[in-house]
């Protein structure tokens, strides 16, 4: 938070990896989920980041979790852009590369624009609510308070769908 308002980190030292993460996503893991992360990062655009100062906590993501890949979205967001969330352009184009089905995927996210993306490809979609206090202009499918939550949420509707012989 910066000015009472969500803000990403500026530099390396801002950079965390909140608790319970690394587990959370390791559970996904092992159930055989691909897991890319989709960053839009338009402060390195308007100048208050560098672009290298973004790869390295990219780098410090692959280094600590178990990440299939990294998406960024390097751009403002123009009427033209392809990739800035809520546009499902990076989910597309990891879909695409790693031969995904989006409509048996799931985004995960703690913004409106997350929800919007995951929606506009046509997956589940899972609002991680931190009380940003944002409106989502999109309702998205499932509501939690942290990612330990989505895991379960996540792992929970796949137990079913194995049960039910689909997946």
């Amino acid at each position: 938070m910066r000015g009472g308002r969500p803000s990403a980190p500026r530099t390396l030292a801002e950079f965390e990896i909140l608790p319970g993460v690394s587990e959370s996503l390791a559970a996904l893991r092992a159930a055989g989920f691909l897991l890319v992360v989709a960053s839009n990062q338009p402060d390195v655009a308007r100048g208050l980041v560098t672009r290298e100062t973004v790869e390295g906590m990219h780098d410090r993501l692959r280094a600590a979790l178990p990440l299939d890949d990294v998406r960024v979205c390097w751009e403002v967001e123009t009427p033209t852009s392809t990739c800035y969330k809520p546009k499902p352009g990076m989910l597309i184009a990891a879909a695409d590369e790693r031969g995904i089905d989006l409509r048996r995927s799931y985004m995960v996210g703690d913004r409106w624009r997350d929800v919007g993306a995951g929606k506009a490809a046509g997956c589940f979609t899972v609002f991680v609510d931190r009380g940003y206090g944002e409106v989502l202009r999109d309702r998205p499918d499932a509501v939690c308070k942290g990612l330990a939550e989505a895991a379960e949420i996540i792992l929970s509707r796949d137990r079913q769908a194995l049960a039910g012989g689909a997946r």
